[in-house]
């Protein structure tokens, strides 16, 4: 790292970081310019302008460890720890939340600097079409400009895999570094078709879009009371606000775009940063977990499964709910990255919420909850017509005491495991295919006419109840004993 300043605060070492990130993406932005205008390739002084800051936390006691109960922000080792950083001022509160305490409770010592990190020139601008200019092609660019690098992208950290190269090495400071942060803010725009800094960090992901219907129809009523929830953002970055006339809103949300986006993602937004993102990931395990490697970098608070199963159990009702308290994998799709015999535990927090909201919606005693809300295992299959496969999958299903079947859940909930993300799921049965109850058109609309506003009530419910136990719902279950300090 070159030209490190020692910083006193936590404050001022967002503020330079802020001011080093936006030196760094002018001196890109400005060679780029002068390449497309008049073929001007920068020097190799000009280039090393180029590079994301650098943050370096150092902690050395002079006694024992301070103990905390708190699940991050703090440290494994004595030792320098150091990340690089981008969007500093979007992630100002996050950068914040975890300098504060390293600094008042361990005293460590905060430096900002320059990196030897570049950024690649496509992270430089907003839209990327500002790229499209004349005859330049990528790969001419890429002579003489930074381009992304799959090399220099991974989850070694958050995977357990990293290794120190040398005792100068320092220890990791967060999770994600900048580049592996902007390729991921890049691919959430492609897939969500909204700008990254509308996602809200409480997260609903669903499997079917008629849970969007419903949760456009309840932002849209939150917006217009004007107290808590100040926008409703469609995918393409469409907002709407409180003095959006009723009509045009109505005309917004009937010709939007939605469906030129693969995951489309929808926010309510507060002024304060504390709003829902509901995103359609649409069936399958692969799109649960694409999406969930991209939100991860944002450092949600937590994020729900809301979305249908098929109801294993005679007893079981076509509307009922299971909760999930355990996860049969097979959907296979993280089997390298976390093997099927580790376990992914539920949260206490989240379950209890998750169970509370849905008394809470629901307006039913907990005896009668208890009728239509089922807790137990889910199993998530990696292929829809896993029906045809019944001899084979009838004794797993048997020994694991499953009581419902999808198509994500498991991958959702192992992802949360594996990044830090708090999880949870909570399904409605929309079919029992075990007990000749398949989904059907006729039968299929009238269900989902009446259970979905309900269910989706009650994952917006179970997140304000989350909202007011942030700092305990982020559980010390989700980290290894040498984690790096930031959540």
């Amino acid at each position: 790292m070159n030209h490190l300043v020692k910083v006193e605060t936590p404050e001022q070492a967002v503020e330079q970081l802020i001011v080093l990130h936006k030196e760094a993406v002018n001196a890109l932005r400005g060679a780029l310019d002068r390449y497309f205008d008049n073929g001007e390739a920068p020097t190799l002084e000009t280039r090393a302008k180029f590079c994301y800051p650098e943050l370096r936390v150092t902690y050395h006691p002079s006694g024992v460890l301070p103990s905390s109960r708190r699940a991050f922000a703090k440290f494994s080792y004595p030792g320098v720890y150091a990340t690089t950083i981008t969007h500093p001022a979007p992630y100002r509160y996050y950068l914040l939340e975890q300098l504060r305490p390293l600094t008042a409770e361990y005293g460590a010592k905060l430096e900002v600097g320059v990196s030897k990190q570049e950024i690649p020139y496509p992270y430089s601008f907003e839209r990327g079409d500002e790229l499209g200019r004349g005859s330049v092609t990528a790969a001419e660019l890429a002579r003489f400009f930074p381009v992304p690098l799959l090399s220099a992208v991974g989850d070694e950290i958050a995977d357990g895999t990293w290794e120190r190269k040398s005792p100068n090495t320092p220890w990791p400071l967060a999770l994600f570094d900048a580049v592996r942060t902007d390729y991921s803010l890049r691919r959430l725009v492609h897939y969500t078709g909204s700008d990254w800094r509308h996602c809200q960090p409480w997260i609903m992901l669903t499997n079917y879009h008629r849970y969007v219907d419903q949760f456009i129809r309840w932002g849209l009523t939150e917006v217009r009371k004007g107290e808590r929830y100040d926008k409703l953002i469609l995918p393409g970055n469409v907002v709407i606000t409180a003095e959006t006339k009723e009509e045009e809103a109505e005309d917004l949300i009937a010709n939007n775009t939605w469906h030129r986006f693969q995951m489309p993602g929808y926010h309510v937004t507060t002024k304060d940063g504390q709003g829902a993102t509901l995103v359609n990931i649409g069936v399958g395990p692969s799109n649960a977990k694409t999406i969930t490697d991209h939100l991860a970098v944002l450092r949600p608070h937590c994020w729900l499964m809301i979305g249908h199963c098929g109801g294993l159990r005679q007893s079981q009702q076509i509307g009922d709910y299971v909760l999930a308290h355990a996860y049969l994998r097979q959907d296979h799709i993280l089997d390298a990255l976390v093997p099927v015999e580790m376990p992914i535990p539920a949260l206490a927090e989240v379950q209890v919420a998750l169970q509370e909201a849905a008394q809470q919606v629901t307006g039913d005693s907990w005896e009668e909850l208890k009728q239509r809300l089922r807790t137990g295992t889910v199993v998530t299959n990696g292929d829809r017509n896993w029906e045809l496969r019944w001899t084979q999958e009838r004794r797993q299903i048997n020994l694991s005491r499953a009581v419902a079947v999808d198509m994500e859940s498991a991958t959702i909930a192992t992802q949360g495991f594996r990044l830090r993300v708090p999880y949870g799921t909570l399904l409605c049965i929309s079919d029992k295919p075990l007990h000749g109850e398949i989904k059907l058109p006729g039968a299929a609309n009238a269900f989902y006419d009446r259970a979905v506003g309900e269910h989706l009530k009650i994952g917006i419910a179970a997140l304000d109840i989350l909202r007011k136990q942030r700092m305990s719902l982020h559980s010390r279950k989700l980290r290894s004993f040498d984690e790096p300090p930031f959540r």
